[in-house]
């Protein structure tokens, strides 16, 4: 919604249309002209055969938050609490997931998995019940905070995550597209 939220305010309307589905998916569509442009975590890579363009929007740190009661339990001796702590992580296929993995492993943490998502709103109202620990962009812990009354545990520094705004013309071209980058990049990332 942070992202999305500018094209909103344009002059004289924009509805807005929002698809989930896999990357390769949306990005076949994006060159086809059936969508004017894909936000994801991660750029379109060689692999998928289409012709796009990656316009990175920013990148925020990645904290770790959980219900209250969890939050002070799991905020002792962090990061090392954390082993054995109970998880609600993002699908395996996400770029959030793999700086999630990379973090336990350097970090030598077992998390205990109680369940991975694809929908980044259902990890939030699973964490908020108290079901477990779960990782977000730090870009919106305010947000987050005031909203679900969730508590946060730790960052966990080093590589943050990256977002991308990805368009079938080198620069983007659509209004409403235009402004969501142009906010995301200077105002929601600090990407001055």
């Amino acid at each position: 919604y942070r992202i999305l939220e500018p094209a909103l305010s344009l002059k004289g309307g924009v509805q807005i249309e929002c698809y989930e589905d896999t990357p390769e998916k949306l990005l076949v569509r994006l060159s086809a002209h059936e969508l004017d442009l894909v936000l994801t975590d991660a750029p379109a890579h060689a692999a998928v055969r289409v012709r796009v363009f990656n316009h990175l929007l920013g990148s925020s740190g990645v904290a770790l938050f959980a219900s209250p009661p969890l939050a002070n339990f799991y905020r002792k001796r962090f990061p090392k609490s954390l082993t054995g702590a109970p998880f609600l992580l993002p699908m395996k296929s996400s770029a959030l997931r793999q700086i999630l993995d990379d973090w336990f492993e350097v970090n030598e943490i077992q998390p205990r998995i109680i369940g991975e998502f694809q929908d980044t709103a259902l990890v939030t109202v699973f964490g908020q019940a108290g079901a477990g620990i779960f990782g977000v962009p730090s870009a919106i812990e305010a947000e987050l905070i005031t909203r679900y009354r969730v508590r946060k545990i730790g960052e966990l520094g080093g590589r943050g995550a990256e977002y991308y705004a990805i368009s079938a013309e080198r620069r983007i071209k659509h209004p409403a597209a235009t402004v969501i980058a142009e906010v995301a990049k200077h105002k929601l990332f600090g990407n001055a």
